[in-house]
C-alpha cells in the first residue's frame, strides 16, 4: 500500500511530468570532429551513448583501468577516500624527465555537472593513443575525473531539472549533504581535505573546477571566470593578471575556433529582470576561485551551459582543458613567476567585506536570447519565459567596492583548546609555531556584541554579530599556536582568522564556547551590591537612568535590571563573548 502522501500525488498526477526547459539553439561546431567512431576500440562510455547517459563510478574506473594499462604515459594513484568509503583517484599523464608544470583538473565536486569526466576520458585516450602526447612534452596532466564520489552515485534522472542530461545525473552534495564547493575554507570532508593534500603535493600551474551552471539563458556554452577578470578583485595580482591577459585570449580563440561560444560566467543582477545587467563579484573563500586567490594557486572555474545538450558541453569542455594543458606548457616560466610573485608579496590589509557598486564597471556587447513573462496561476506572479531566439544587446556589468578591510598583525594567536581551528590550519599546510611551554602576551582580542546564531548552513549554525577590540593579558598554554602573516600563505591565515571575515573559522560557528556563561550572580547577593554602586557613584547612577529611559524592556524587568550591573562588577566572567584567538600587533 502506498503511503497517504503518495497516493495523494497519485490522484492529481498519474504520471511523472518532465521540467519543460526553453526552446533549444541549433549547434554545430568543429569540435564534433572530435568523437570517435561507433566501431572505435577506444571510444568512451559517453560516446558510445551518443552523449545520451555518463558512466557509473565503476564503469568510469574499469574504462580509465584498460587505457593505463594501454599506455606508458598515464598512472592511476589515490589520493582520499570519500565519506562513505569511496576510493577518491587520480589519472596523470606525463612523458616524466625533469619536473615539468601541472595542469591540475577537477571533474565533478558537483557530480550532477559532470561534463569533465566525459571530457576528459576523451582527452586522455587522445594523448595516451591519438597523437595528442605532444601536450605533455613540456607540461604534466593531473585529472580527477569525479571528486564527490558518494554524490555521483547518488543518480537519478531527477536529480537536474535545469540541465539537458546526461540521461542519469549525479547528486550536488556529499553523502554527509555538504557541498564541496562550499568547504575550501573550513574543510570539514574527507573529500576536500583529500583535494587540498593533493593540491600541496602537486603544486598546479593552473587548477580548473569543472561545473556546469544553471540559471539564465543565452547563447553561450562555455562560460568561465576567475580572479582578476579584466582587472578586478585579485588579492593575487600577478596570477589574475597572467590569467587576464595570458590564458583569457587564447582560451577564447580556441574556443571560437572549435565553434563553441565563450563568455564570462553570467550571473543576473535581477533574476526578475533579464536585462537590468550582469554582475561581477568578488569570490569568498569558501569557493575554488576564492581559494586559489587567497592561496596564490591561479584557478579557473569553467560553467558550461545547462541548457545546451550534454554532447555539446562535453566537446567544449574538452577543448577548455586541451587549451589549458597547451597553455601550462607554453608559458610555464610565466605562470611561475607571477606564481612566486603573489606567493613572496606580504600586503598589510586585507577587505574583509563588500557592498554592491550602484555603477556599472563596465558594459558589454552581450548574446543574449528573448524573453517575456507570462502569468504563472501557480506562482501567482509573472515569471520570466525564454523564447529561443537570438538577441545581441548592450549590457552593463555590475561589481562590488570594499565595504570594510583590516590591517593584518604579525600574527595569530590560536589557543591549545581550539583543536578544531588548529587542524583547519594544518590541512591548508599554513605555517606555525607550536609553544612548548606557557608564554604571557599582550594581544588584540575581539569580543562580540549581539551575537545572532544564523540558519544552518553546510553543517554549521553560522555566527554573525558586531566586533570590538580590547588589549588584553594572555597566557598561551603548551600546544597553542603562533600563525605569522609574514608566509606565503598569509592571507589564507587571515581569512579563517580575523573575526571580521565572512568566512572566518568563527563566523562558520566553530568557537560556540563563548556564547555561554557558566557563572552566574543571586539576586540576594546582587541586589544589595547594585543599591551600593548606586549611592557611591553619580555617574553609574546617570548611565543607568539612560539606559532605563532608552530601553523599556530594561525597565520593565528586575532581572536585567540587576544583570545590567552585575556586568559591571568584578565578578562578571570576562571571557564571555570573548573570541579566543588573538592578534599579535604593536609592542615588543
Amino acid at each position: 500500500m502506498l503511503p497517504f502522501w503518495l497516493l495523494a500525488s497519485a490522484a492529481t498526477v498519474a504520471a511523472p511530468i518532465t521540467a519543460p526547459l526553453p526552446p533549444l539553439l541549433p549547434w554545430h561546431g568543429a569540435s564534433e570532429k572530435l568523437i570517435v567512431r561507433d566501431d572505435d576500440p577506444w571510444i568512451t562510455p559517453a560516446e558510445r551513448t551518443h552523449f545520451d547517459d555518463t558512466p557509473s563510478y565503476d564503469a568510469t574506473r574499469a574504462w580509465l583501468d584498460r587505457l593505463v594499462a594501454a599506455s606508458p604515459l598515464l598512472s592511476i594513484e589515490r589520493f582520499g577516500t570519500s565519506a562513505q568509503g569511496r576510493q577518491l583517484y587520480y589519472v596523470r599523464a606525463s612523458k616524466g624527465g625533469a619536473r615539468k608544470p601541472v595542469l591540475l583538473v577537477q571533474a565533478g565536486i558537483h557530480s550532477g555537472e559532470i561534463d569533465g569526466k566525459d571530457a576528459g576520458l576523451m582527452l586522455l585516450r587522445d594523448i595516451a593513443l591519438r597523437g595528442k602526447d605532444r601536450l605533455l612534452d613540456h607540461a604534466d596532466l593531473v585529472f580527477v575525473p569525479i571528486f564527490n564520489a558518494d554524490g555521483h552515485e547518488r543518480a537519478s534522472p531527477w536529480n537536474r531539472p535545469n540541465q539537458r542530461g546526461p540521461r542519469s545525473m549525479g547528486w550536488r552534495t556529499n553523502a554527509q549533504n555538504l557541498n564541496l564547493n562550499r568547504d575550501y575554507g573550513k574543510a570539514d570532508t574527507p573529500e576536500m581535505r583529500a583535494m587540498l593534500a593533493l593540491i600541496r603535493r602537486v603544486d598546479p600551474a593552473l587548477y580548473l573546477d569543472l561545473h556546469v551552471t544553471d540559471g539564465v539563458d543565452h547563447q553561450y556554452d562555455i562560460t568561465y571566470a576567475f580572479a582578476g577578470w579584466r582587472g578586478y578583485y585579485a588579492h593575487s595580482r600577478a596570477i589574475g593578471r597572467w590569467l587576464d591577459t595570458r590564458l583569457r585570449p587564447a582560451m577564447d580563440a580556441a574556443l571560437s575556433h572549435a565553434g563553441h561560444n565563450p563568455f564570462y560566467y553570467v550571473s543576473l543582477k535581477d533574476e526578475d529582470d533579464p536585462d537590468a545587467g550582469i554582475v561581477q563579484e568578488p569570490d569568498q573563500l569558501r569557493f575554488s576561485t576564492g581559494y586559489g586567490d587567497t592561496a596564490h594557486v591561479p584557478t579557473v572555474l569553467l560553467e558550461t551551459h545547462s541548457l545546451k545538450p550534454y554532447r555539446q558541453r562535453v566537446l567544449g569542455t574538452y577543448v577548455f582543458v586541451e587549451e589549458a594543458l597547451r597553455l601550462v606548457g607554453e608559458q610555464g616560466a610565466a605562470l611561475a613567476e607571477a606564481i612566486a610573485a603573489d606567493r613572496a608579496d606580504r600586503p598589510r590589509e586585507l577587505v574583509v567585506t563588500w557592498k554592491p557598486d550602484p555603477k556599472p564597471l563596465y558594459t558589454v556587447s552581450y548574446r543574449g536570447v528573448a524573453h517575456d513573462t507570462y502569468r504563472s496561476v501557480a506562482a501567482g506572479a509573472p515569471v520570466v519565459r525564454w523564447l529561443g531566439r537570438p538577441v545581441t544587446q548592450v549590457m552593463p556589468v555590475y561589481g562590488s567596492v570594499p565595504d570594510l578591510s583590516v590591517t593584518l598583525p604579525r600574527a595569530w594567536w590560536v589557543p591549545v583548546t581550539a583543536t578544531a581551528t588548529i587542524e583547519r590550519l594544518k590541512a591548508h599546510g599554513i605555517a606555525m609555531e607550536t609553544i612548548a611551554a606557557p608564554r604571557t602576551l599582550s594581544l588584540d582580542m575581539v569580543r562580540l556584541s549581539a551575537p545572532v546564531l544564523q540558519p544552518a548552513n553546510e553543517g554549521h549554525v553560522p555566527l554573525r554579530a558586531r566586533f570590538a577590540h580590547e588589549r588584553r593579558s594572555e597566557v598561551m598554554m603548551p600546544g597553542s599556536v603562533r600563525v605569522p602573516a609574514d608566509q606565503p600563505l598569509g592571507l589564507l591565515a587571515a581569512t579563517l582568522l580575523e573575526a571580521e571575515s565572512p568566512d572566518s573559522l568563527l563566523q562558520w560557528g566553530f568557537f560556540p564556547e563563548i556564547l555561554q556563561r557558566t557563572e552566574y550572580m543571586e539576586g540576594y547577593a546582587i541586589a544589595p551590591l547594585a543599591d551600593a554602586m548606586l549611592a557611591r557613584d553619580p555617574a553609574l547612577k546617570a548611565a543607568f537612568d539612560r539606559a532605563l529611559a532608552d530601553d523599556r524592556a530594561l525597565a520593565a524587568d528586575p532581572a536585567k535590571r540587576l544583570a545590567w550591573f552585575y556586568r559591571r562588577t568584578p565578578y562578571y566572567d570576562d571571557r564571555y563573548l570573548l573570541y579566543s584567538v588573538g592578534r599579535e600587533v604593536g609592542g615588543p
